[in-house]
């Protein structure tokens, strides 16, 4: 028995303490080459509140992004082709809202690329339509069926991009995970090439890996196409993918809250799926978490900034377990052939610049705090265990390794993240160390990272519960108002030459056609404000319709959702219609009628409303005058303000202001 139990000690023992080799060479030749890490700003509207924010914060924010070797150092920015639909968040702005209409001022993807440009000037840009206008879909809700005016559309917003802002866009890609159609990528090819864009790579089809299927028996297909782009892969690439001998990426992956856990999911990701999949590129949904928080995926992005009227933003554990790899790496490095898994669970990459310069990152996630929230990732276990690293070929004379390490120390709660420890001495090309579990080390070269830092950001604060808009003072860079976030057609600024009196400046609804939609946009238009958790308040907006026969419009309070939901949203709708009705409804499609009656209002005049909600009643003033009251409100309890339109028509508004109580 004695001798049974002496054996089971010596066998943990040697489990436990007993050191594996890894070997790291450049033998046999190289892997894949890295095409780079990188963030997705859309799909939609994910950026919508960073422009808002006052300096220094904002430009503190891009810092943690993009500039390199002080946070993120990002080596690609991808961002929607705005379509004029609802694509998650909200709606992007069209650079054509119809056919004869161009212009590449609106929203905020060139700002956003030229901030990143400013501070990267080797990032690499990617555009990806979710939605299109609704004349390209000619009347249908369908973008291939005239492959020629969507090709052109598309091709438009590269060289409006090139032409205004000096960005040249190095890929695009077809329909956000949607059905693709092979005729409209030789198409597109066709029509980068007649007008120079030879350069512009196509990334097909942003979804899953079936199009390797086709590209594989389509030689011209196959010309076309530069990248198989996959979302959400789970780290795993299809056989197929790989007979293309294309660069295969994950075009869109880990949308996972971002705490400790969505680091861990990250750091997992951005490893695996090299080794499981050889992927040589990794791009997060999203960029930066900067819309409301009670919209869908909220904090999903590699940081949060979501407050511009405190200044507060937060760099969370992702930017950090980014810089793991960005701030040591570049595109244009290789990987080893030789990466793999750590017997006792985690992975290893290691790749090389090929003058001499090697990067090695490792990680040992657990299972049960890197649980990401969309990618089905395989299951695995992590103990902790030694582990050696003999390195060969070119390697072998490689005398000293910078160390950065990153622990999430999800049993005592202090996590650190991005630490620079002692450079450490290689003995005959040789290194051993301890992982424990759920850690990240970098082992490189390369000298010049850094932990980037600024002042603490001013603390969090709740939307201001007084809150005015005239909408007079312009932010020359952008097309919407500071704080709206539009879930259902565009509103911009608008300056209104026929009328010289006190509403020339005006914030305008401009949609009139229901757009190629994304995801099921409601029939009418809204655009909602400020705190999800107010209860009682008091929205005022002057309103003016263009449409004569069908124009109506809302203002409404404790609106409850947006998104991908917002046709059931609820909330507390006071419309007027240019018929001189109005109605006041319990949800955004008006079936739910709480009270109705005659209003006088008409189209081309100026109206005020004002909406006052406290507790379980609900009263509209019109022009100054009661024009209803007492209306029973149950629920919803809480929710934003909105501004809208009763169908895609022209319709303006001015003066909003919101009194609120907390």
């Amino acid at each position: 028995m004695k001798h049974i139990v002496w054996v089971l000690v010596l066998f943990l023992f040697l489990r436990c303490c007993s050191s594996q080799t890894y070997f790291l060479n450049d033998k046999e030749g190289l892997g894949r080459v890295l095409d780079g890490i990188g963030g997705l700003s859309g799909g939609g509207a994910t950026s919508r509140l960073l422009v808002n924010y006052a300096e220094p914060y904002r430009s503190q924010i891009l810092d943690f992004l993009f500039k390199p070797n002080f946070g993120a150092s990002l080596h690609i920015l991808k961002v929607e082709i705005g379509g004029d639909a609802q694509t998650t968040d909200g709606t992007e702005a069209s650079h054509m809202h119809y056919e004869n209409d161009e212009n590449y001022f609106r929203g905020y993807e060139w700002w956003l690329m030229k901030e990143a440009k400013k501070r990267n000037p080797d990032i690499t840009l990617i555009g990806l339509p979710w939605a299109f206008p609704g004349w390209v879909g000619r009347g249908k809700n369908w973008p291939y069926d005239f492959p020629d005016v969507t090709a052109t559309y598309v091709v438009n917003w590269i060289l409006g991009a090139k032409k205004y802002h000096d960005l040249d866009i190095q890929y695009v890609g077809i329909w956000n995970e949607r059905s693709y159609d092979v005729k409209y990528i030789k198409v597109l090819r066709d029509t980068l090439d007649k007008v120079g864009l030879t350069d512009v790579g196509i990334i097909a089809a942003d979804g899953d890996w079936s199009i390797a299927n086709l590209i594989n028996v389509d030689p011209y297909l196959k010309k076309s196409i530069e990248v198989i782009g996959a979302h959400y892969p789970g780290t795993i690439t299809v056989k197929n993918a790989l007979k293309t001998e294309k660069k295969l990426w994950s075009s869109e992956d880990y949308s996972t809250f971002n705490d400790e856990v969505g680091g861990g999911c990250w750091a997992r990701i951005l490893n695996q799926n090299y080794v499981n999949g050889l992927m040589t590129a990794t791009i997060s949904w999203n960029l930066v978490a900067s819309y409301y928080a009670d919209l869908p995926f909220g904090r999903d992005g590699l940081m949060t900034a979501e407050e511009p009227w405190s200044g507060n933003y937060v760099v969370e554990s992702p930017i950090w377990i980014t810089a793991h790899t960005t701030q040591f790496t570049q595109p244009g490095w290789t990987y080893l052939q030789t990466v793999g898994h750590l017997e006792q669970g985690g992975s290893y990459v290691a790749l090389t610049d090929g003058k001499g310069n090697l990067t090695v990152v490792i990680e040992t996630m657990t299972h049960d705090h890197s649980v990401c929230i969309r990618p089905p990732l395989p299951p695995f276990n992590v103990t902790s265990q030694n582990a050696t690293f003999q390195l060969q070929g070119s390697f072998a004379s490689i005398k000293e390794l910078q160390v950065w390490r990153s622990q999430f120390n999800f049993k005592t709660k202090k996590p650190s993240f991005f630490e620079k420890l002692t450079p450490l001495k290689l003995v005959d090309g040789s290194f051993t160390l301890n992982l424990a579990e759920d850690e990240v080390y970098t082992f490189t070269t390369i000298t010049t990272g850094q932990k980037g830092s600024y002042p603490d950001s001013p603390p969090s604060a709740r939307f201001p519960k007084v809150y005015k808009d005239d909408f007079n003072v312009r932010n020359p860079p952008f097309s919407e108002a500071p704080d709206f976030a539009d879930q259902t057609g565009v509103f911009e600024y608008y300056i209104n030459m026929t009328d010289p009196g006190p509403h020339v400046f005006t914030l305008r609804q401009v949609l009139t056609e229901r757009p190629v939609t994304w995801v099921a946009d409601a029939d009418q238009t809204i655009s909602v404000i400020g705190d999800y958790q107010w209860q009682n308040l008091t929205v005022t907006c002057d309103v003016f319709m263009e449409s004569v026969q069908t124009g109506g419009v809302f203002i409404a309070a404790r609106v409850d959702k947006g998104g991908g939901d917002i046709r059931g949203a609820k909330g507390v709708f006071f419309w007027v219609f240019a018929d001189g009705t109005y109605k006041v409804t319990n949800d955004l499609a008006g079936q739910t009628v709480l009270a109705e009656g005659k209003s006088g209002t008409r189209a081309y005049g100026w109206h005020t409303l004002s909406l006052t909600v406290n507790g379980q009643y609900a009263a509209g003033l019109l022009n100054g005058y009661p024009l209803w009251k007492n209306a029973v409100v149950l629920t919803p309890k809480n929710g934003w303000a909105a501004v809208g339109t009763h169908s895609f028509e022209l319709a303006q508004f001015d003066n909003f202001a919101v009194v609120a109580e907390y």
